[in-house]
């Protein structure tokens, strides 16, 4: 077997724990006429959404509202999103993917809020 500095530089990290990327996952609310694009991190479940909105003058703003109630980092995990079929619906699903835990997420006001996670 001829070892190459490939193999060398595979074997130096192979009992090296890896640094975990912290990801997101993005996901358009079900309602038709709504440009709302929600995000969690897939992490700690924060979520997120941002829309665009028309601004005189302009091509246009991207408003992104911060996490309010619920919305913020949760027990550590592995999240996503997930929405309903239902054409009327302007909020998604925050899943809690190893667990099956769910809460319904949705913008209040100026905030996205979401439910206490159950199953």
């Amino acid at each position: 077997m001829r070892i190459t500095p490939a193999v060398l530089c595979l074997a130096a990290f192979a009992g090296v724990p890896q640094a975990r990327a912290e990801g997101y996952e993005f996901l358009a609310a079900p309602q038709t006429d709504l440009n709302r694009m929600f995000r969690v991190e897939t992490t700690t479940g924060e979520v997120g959404v941002c829309q665009f909105a028309v601004k005189d003058g302009t091509i246009g703003v991207t408003l992104c509202l911060s996490p309010g109630d619920g919305a913020g980092p949760q027990e550590a995990g592995l999240y996503g999103l997930a929405a309903s079929n239902h054409a009327q619906e302007g909020g998604v699903y925050r899943v809690e993917k190893r667990t099956g835990k769910m809460s319904a997420c949705y913008v209040l006001g100026e905030q996205v809020v979401c439910t206490p996670q159950a199953r």
